[in-house]
């Protein structure tokens, strides 16, 4: 049984270990680009999104209580360009995104055992990360800010705990 669940692992970036064995890696994309990219050997860097599973994380296809460590990063911005590569990076949000990271959030304590760990990350480069912990019911009980100009937050949930 794998216990760990990342719900939106785009190309597995943050991860040390890109094939972590206790990891179910998951994303609703399946695809790669070449990516240009001044600081690399010849200019262009692959980017690939190649999930163990294919699925929406408004709608997990696990059963509920089932994972020790939910990661969610879904992504942050709205005003991506289609064919920009802070989208093909990350994705864009769409549409109604406030109700969509509403149902991310329930699916991802849905699946996690009592006590289990949810790790957050959001850039609040165009939306505060105050108006994203809105849409959850259950408070964060550790976070941190990180980068150049520390817009993004790393939190930390652990469900069955109220803080």
């Amino acid at each position: 049984m794998k216990t760990i669940l990342d719900v939106c692992c785009g190309s597995r970036m943050f991860w040390f270990d890109k094939e972590n064995e206790n990891t179910v890696f998951m994303d609703r994309r399946v695809e790669s680009h070449k990516l240009n990219d001044k600081t690399k050997k010849g200019g262009v860097r692959d980017l690939v999104i190649s999930p163990d599973v294919q699925a929406d994380f408004t709608a997990l296809p696990y059963p509920s209580n089932y994972f020790y460590l939910v990661v969610f990063d879904p992504p942050h911005f709205e005003k991506n360009g289609e064919k920009s590569w802070l989208n093909l990076k990350y994705g864009t949000l769409k549409g109604d995104w406030k109700t969509m990271l509403r149902g991310g959030f329930s699916e991802c304590f849905r699946v996690l055992r009592p006590f289990g760990t949810l790790i957050f990350k959001w850039c609040e480069t165009e939306i505060p990360l105050s108006e994203i912990l809105k849409l959850t019911d259950v408070n964060p009980i550790v976070g941190h800010k990180s980068g150049k100009a520390s817009n993004t937050h790393w939190v930390t949930f652990m469900k069955g705990i109220e803080s």
